[in-house]
C-alpha cells in the first residue's frame, strides 16, 4: 500500500488544494506542501531503510511491490513497484515538486487553488509512470501527467501560450498513441503464443516476437520517449512549451517530463525488444550526438534567456541517448547521474530566469547588463549553475557526462569525440550568459531586487543538491548500480564468455569495487552492449541462431543484418582495452 499512497497523495492533496484556494490563496499552497512533504519524507524513508537495490528483470525482488486486480477481463492489474532506479526518480519528483510549489508562492496569484491541482497532478502522473509495472496502466499514467502541463501552460503561460499549449498536446498525444498501439499489439502477440492476455510488465518480457515485428513494435515505444527526451527531430514542441510555462512549469517539463523518455528508454525499449534496440543502436548513438550539437548550436542563436535555456536542455539530454544505447555500466550510471543532475542544474536556471522575469518583465538578453552590482546574490547563483551546466568538476553534471563518454567510447570513439564537442560548447553558452546578463555595462532604467529569503532558501538547496551529488555520488551510484547491472546482465548472461569477451581486470569500472555489500555475482559480466536476440524464456532458451561452428561470426553477421554499413563502420560494440 505504500506505493499506491506515494502515487495518489499528490493527487489527493491538489483536490484539497483546490478546494483550500477557493477560500485562502495561502491555504492552498500550504496544503500542496505539506502533501509533498508527507511524500518526500515516505520516499527518503525506503531509501534509507533498503539494504540494497535489486531488479525485478533478473527475477530478484523489488524493494517495494503492490499488486491488485484492475480489469480482469482484459488481464489489466494495478501492479506498482519499485526498484532504486524508480526510487531514485520518484525522489527527484519529490525534491522538485516541492521546489515548484515554492517558486511559484509570489507569481501565481491567479486561481491559485485550480493552478496547485494541476501542479499536483502532474507530480501524481510522473510518479504512476516511475513505479507502474502493467504496460496498460503505464499508459494511464502517461496521458495523466499531460492533461494538467496542458493546463498550466495554456491558463498561467506567458503571451504565446497557446500556440505553445497546444503544439505541446498534439506531439505528446499523437506519440502516446503509437506506444499505445504497440503495446496492444504486444498484448495480443503474447495472447496468441500462451493463452494469456495480459499487460504485465514481467509476463511480457519474455515474449518471442518476429524480428521485421519487433522493430516497428520498438519504433511505437521508442518514439513516444523520443519526444520526450527529447530527440531531434522529435523536439520541437520543447523550446516553445519552455518558454511559455510558468516557472513551476518550466522546472517540472526539464527536471521531471523528460526523464519519463529516458526512464522509459531504459526500462522498457531494451529490455521488451533486445534485438531490435541492438540493430537500431547505431542510429540512435548518431540521434544523440545530433541531439548534443544541434542544442549547442541553436543556443548560441538564441536572444531569449529562457529559450536559450530550453536549447540547452536538448543537448544535455543527449548524453542520456548515447549512454542508454550504450547500454555498459559505466553509460547507464552515467545516464542516470546526467538525469538527476540535469534536472537540478537546468530547474535552477529556469528558476533565475523567472525570478529575472518577474522583477525586469523581460527575457530579452538585449535589454539586460551589469546586474551583478544589483543582485550579487542572484549573480553568484547563476556563476554556480553556469558552471554545473557547462561540466564543471565538482558538479553532479560532470559525473554524469564523464560516466557517459567514458562508456560511450567503448562503443564508439567517433560518437564520443563529437558529443565531446558539446561540452565545449556548453563552456561557452554557460560563460554567455554570465557575462550578457550579469557584467557588461548596465541596462539603463532597469533596477533588479536581489534574491528575497525565500529564493535564496531554494537556491541554497539545489546548490547543496548538485554540490553533494558532484563530491560524493557514492549513495546515488549505489542505489542505481544493481539495477543496471541486473538489467545488463539479464541481457548477457544467455552469451557464453567466448562470445562475449572476458573483461580484463583492469577495465572495471571504479564504483564497481566500491559498492558495500555487492556480490562478484551483482556484478555485470561485461561491458559490451550486450543484449541478446531474444531474452531468456522462463526454460532458459535464448532464441539466438544456431551455430554453425564460428559462434562469434554468427552472432556478429545476425546482428549486423539491416544495419547501414556507414553506421557500422562507425561503431564498435566490443570493448575497447586498454
Amino acid at each position: 500500500m505504500t506505493l499506491l499512497w506515494i502515487v495518489f497523495i499528490p493527487f489527493i492533496g491538489g483536490l484539497a488544494a483546490w478546494a483550500a484556494g477557493r477560500r485562502n490563496a495561502d491555504a492552498a499552497r500550504w496544503v500542496s506542501l505539506a502533501f509533498l512533504a508527507v511524500d518526500m519524507g515516505l520516499l527518503l524513508g525506503i531509501w534509507r531503510g533498503q539494504s540494497g537495490a535489486l531488479s525485478f528483470a533478473a527475477g530478484a525482488p523489488w524493494l517495494l511491490d503492490f499488486d491488485a486486480a484492475w480489469i480482469p477481463p482484459l488481464g489489466a492489474r494495478v501492479h506498482l513497484a519499485m526498484d532504486g532506479l524508480s526510487l531514485l526518480l520518484a525522489l527527484l519528483t519529490g525534491f522538485l515538486g516541492i521546489i515548484s510549489v515554492i517558486v511559484s508562492w509570489s507569481e501565481i496569484q491567479e486561481r491559485v487553488g485550480f493552478f496547485h491541482m494541476n501542479l499536483m497532478w502532474v507530480l501524481s502522473g510522473i510518479l504512476g509512470v516511475f513505479v507502474a509495472m502493467d504496460l496498460l496502466l503505464f499508459s494511464f499514467f502517461w496521458e495523466m501527467m499531460l492533461v494538467p502541463m496542458y493546463f498550466l501552460i495554456i491558463i498561467w503561460g506567458h503571451e504565446n501560450r497557446l500556440y505553445a499549449s497546444i503544439k505541446f498536446f498534439i506531439f505528446t498525444q499523437l506519440s502516446g498513441l503509437f506506444m499505445l498501439v504497440a503495446i496492444l499489439y504486444l498484448y495480443f502477440i503474447h495472447g496468441r503464443q500462451t493463452g494469456v492476455y495480459t499487460f504485465d510488465y514481467a509476463q511480457l518480457l519474455g515474449t518471442a516476437i518476429n524480428p521485421a515485428t519487433a522493430k516497428w513494435l520498438m519504433l511505437g515505444f521508442f518514439i513516444a520517449f523520443a519526444v520526450k527526451l527529447p530527440v531531434v527531430p522529435f523536439h520541437n514542441w520543447l523550446p516553445d512549451a519552455h518558454t511559455e510555462a510558468p516557472t513551476a512549469g518550466s522546472v517540472i517539463l526539464a527536471g521531471l517530463l523528460l526523464k519519463t523518455g529516458a526512464y522509459g528508454l531504459i526500462r522498457f525499449v531494451v529490455p521488451l525488444f533486445p534485438e531490435a534496440a541492438r540493430a537500431f543502436a547505431p542510429i540512435a548513438l548518431w540521434l544523440g550526438v545530433l541531439g548534443i550539437v544541434y542544442g549547442a548550436v541553436l543556443a548560441f542563436a538564441q536572444t531569449d534567456l529562457k529559450r536559450l535555456v530550453a536549447y540547452t536542455s536538448v543537448s544535455h539530454m543527449g548524453f542520456v541517448m548515447i549512454g542508454v544505447f550504450s547500454w555498459n555500466t559505466w553509460a547507464l550510471q552515467g545516464a542516470v547521474m546526467q538525469m538527476i543532475c540535469h534536472g537540478i542544474a537546468t530547474g535552477a536556471l529556469f528558476i533565475l530566469v523567472g525570478a529575472l522575469h518577474e522583477r525586469i518583465h523581460t527575457r530579452d538578453m538585449r535589454h539586460m547588463g551589469g546586474f551583478w552590482t544589483q543582485a550579487p546574490r542572484m549573480g553568484g547563483v547563476a556563476m554556480v549553475f553556469a558552471m554545473a551546466s557547462l561540466g564543471l568538476p565538482g558538479m553532479g553534471n560532470f559525473i554524469g557526462e564523464f560516466l557517459v563518454l567514458v562508456g560511450v567510447y567503448r562503443v564508439s570513439v567517433p560518437v564520443t569525440v563529437i558529443a565531446s564537442l558539446g561540452l565545449v560548447a556548453a563552456t561557452i553558452y554557460s560563460l554567455w550568459i554570465i557575462q550578457r546578463v550579469f557584467h557588461g555595462a548596465d541596462a539603463p532604467d532597469i533596477h533588479v531586487r536581489d534574491l528575497s529569503p525565500r529564493e535564496s532558501a531554494v537556491m541554497a538547496a539545489l546548490i547543496a543538491s548538485i554540490v553533494w551529488l558532484g563530491l560524493y555520488p557514492q549513495p546515488v551510484l549505489n542505489t542505481a548500480q544493481p539495477v543496471l547491472s541486473n538489467l545488463i546482465r539479464n541481457y548477457s548472461d544467455v552469451m557464453t564468455p567466448h562470445q562475449i569477451g572476458s573483461r580484463p581486470e583492469t577495465s572495471k569500472s571504479p564504483f564497481e569495487g566500491g559498492l558495500r555489500g555487492m556480490s562478484q555475482q551483482s556484478r555485470p559480466a561485461s561491458s559490451d552492449f550486450d543484449i541478446p536476440l531474444n531474452p531468456p524464456s522462463k526454460g532458459g532458451s535464448t532464441g539466438n541462431p544456431p551455430s554453425t561452428g564460428d559462434s562469434t561470426g554468427d552472432r556478429s553477421s545476425y546482428l549486423w543484418t539491416n544495419v547501414p554499413s556507414r553506421l557500422q563502420s562507425t561503431v564498435n560494440f566490443k570493448e575497447r582495452r586498454p
